[in-house]
């Protein structure tokens, strides 16, 4: 691999990415396209239409804006400076399930969708009932959807080399038993044993196989519950902001580029008050290189999806020396201003993990007590 290698630890921690060469402050490390990914369940209900293989948007950034806010009549200036390809779109000529390109149709076919392809108008059919039960066990916001996990399986079960393909996904887990019922009952809540063995047991009647039945047992589906929480990179496109990052490269001048800043904020505004934060065409995707990345208080990388879709660009924010290793940010920008006890106590709850990263070195001589500013209204009132 150019650039960058991975390593294992001999220790909890697994993998992680090195660089081995000099990068500097946005220089691009890596791209990638994940081995699965899948849109939320509850945002494809919410009518988030995105190609069932990438992810891409189907619609225009008019036609988004219009939706998100309610209001019809919005017409978006200088519309042509970001190109939505919408005449390449297309169908499962048996389910219509709906994808940008012939290309994504036919990788969707050859790697997942030729075992689960359905009809989604079949309320009865087992799929439909497993997204319905995962629904009414995970409401928004959502961090993961069944569907990815059912869709390794069929990534498994349809590759020419199962065994090989079963190993892509076993290198994501190095948890114990224990481990993996920690993660999953964060991730299903307090009925999460019940829970778990209804979608089991929901799961083996949509998918079955030789080559997956370690991953069907008690345990191997634990695992696999563990493994999308925890490996699973969340992916978000919108055409919107698409439209709004493309819009602000153009020359004009300072009157129009005040008009324009005022019109993108009025958008929002309008798309605040009717969809409140829920923007973006939202799901998750397992990455074999990105998820190396081991995460650190003060990553020296950042991932996002500048093509639209569920391609991943991993990027340097700083100075990257070789033999350096490559972390990113598990936490979020508000988490990561917190006190190292705030972020430690995130971490480890979510990720089961204690963070050495040299941040949290430096800080390791401040008290192990949450700050005001980080406690919930309720834990404040109750200190009064």
């Amino acid at each position: 691999m150019d650039g960058f290698e991975v390593r294992n630890y001999n220790t909890k921690k697994g993998k992680g990415l090195f660089a081995t060469k000099q990068y500097n402050q946005g220089d691009v490390i890596l791209e990638e396209d994940p081995l699965v990914s899948c849109q939320f369940a509850w945002n494809a209900a919410y009518r988030y239409l995105a190609c069932d293989n990438c992810m891409r948007p189907l619609e225009t950034p008019e036609q988004n804006v219009r939706r998100l806010s309610c209001k019809p009549d919005i017409v978006l200036p200088h519309s042509d400076c970001y190109e939505t390809n919408l005449e390449n779109l297309t169908g499962c000529s048996q389910c219509e399930v709906l994808y940008c390109s012939d290309a994504c149709r036919q990788r969707a076919y050859d790697t997942y969708h030729r075992i689960l392809c359905h009809d989604t108008a079949d309320a009865q059919h087992p799929i439909m009932i497993l997204l319905e039960a995962w629904k009414q066990m995970h409401y928004p916001p959502e961090t993961t959807n069944i569907m990815l996990l059912v869709r390794i399986l069929a990534f498994i079960q349809q590759s020419s080399d199962p065994q090989a393909a079963a190993l892509k996904f076993k290198q994501f887990c190095h948890r114990t038993v224990n481990e993996d019922a920690e993660l999953v009952h964060k991730l299903l809540g307090e009925q999460f044993t019940s829970q778990l063995e209804t979608l089991r047991e929901l799961t083996i009647n949509v998918i079955n196989g030789e080559y997956i039945q370690e991953f069907l047992s008690p345990e191997g589906f634990c695992s696999l519950m563990a493994l999308i929480g925890t490996n699973g990179q969340g992916i978000g496109t919108s055409p919107l902001s698409m439209w709004v990052n493309a819009v602000l490269e153009l020359t004009m001048s300072d009157d129009e580029r005040q008009q324009l800043d005022l019109f993108i904020d009025k958008l929002y505004e309008y798309v605040q008050d009717e969809s409140g934060t829920f923007l973006n065409t939202e799901g998750s995707g397992l990455y074999q290189l990105q998820s190396a990345c081991n995460h650190s208080c003060a990553p020296n990388a950042e991932s996002s999806f500048p093509y639209g879709n569920h391609r991943i660009q991993l990027k340097a924010v700083k100075p990257i020396m070789p033999g350096e290793e490559i972390c990113i940010s598990y936490l979020d920008e508000c988490a990561l201003r917190r006190s190292r006890h705030s972020r430690q106590k995130e971490l480890a709850q979510n990720y089961l993990f204690v963070c050495w990263c040299d941040r949290c070195t430096t800080e390791a001589s401040q008290p192990d007590c949450t700050s005001e500013e980080d406690m919930s209204e309720d834990e404040i009132d109750a200190d009064d």
